[in-house]
C-alpha cells in the first residue's frame, strides 16, 4: 500500500515531467507525444518508476534511448524542483508504457480483425 509522501512525491515527478515533456515535444520539429501515464515511488522514496507513454509508435525505440542517455540531466531536473521537500532525489527508471496499445489490440480481436477467427 502507498503512503501519502510517496503519492505526494509520485505526483510531483509526474506533473514536473509531463511539462518538461510537453515544452520539448514543441521545440521539437516533429510530431511527438510523451505523455507520463503513471509513476511510481519505492516507500524509502529513492527510486522513481516512470511510465512513458511516445506516439507516434516509430519514435519509441529513438526517444527511449535518448531519455536513458539523459537520465542524469533529467535527475538534477527533478532535483532542483523537489530539493525543498525531500532529502534524497530518487533514482529514475523510465519505462514505455504500452497499455493503449494493448487495449486496441484487445478491442480488434474482438471485433474479429485479428489473427483470432470470429467463432
Amino acid at each position: 500500500m502507498e503512503s501519502n509522501r510517496q503519492r505526494k512525491v509520485a505526483q510531483i515527478i509526474q506533473e514536473d515531467f509531463a511539462e518538461l515533456f510537453r515544452k520539448q515535444s514543441a521545440e521539437s520539429k516533429q510530431n511527438i507525444l510523451v505523455s507520463v501515464s503513471d509513476v511510481k515511488v519505492t516507500a524509502d522514496l529513492s527510486i522513481a518508476k516512470i511510465y512513458l507513454s511516445i506516439f507516434p509508435q516509430e519514435f519509441r525505440p529513438n526517444i527511449m534511448k535518448e531519455i536513458e542517455e539523459n537520465k542524469t540531466q533529467y535527475r538534477n531536473f527533478i532535483g532542483q524542483k523537489m530539493a525543498k521537500q525531500v532529502r534524497i532525489i530518487p533514482q529514475l527508471n523510465f519505462y514505455l508504457d504500452t497499455t493503449l496499445d494493448d487495449v486496441e489490440k484487445i478491442e480488434k480481436e474482438l471485433r474479429g480483425e485479428g489473427d483470432n477467427p470470429v467463432l
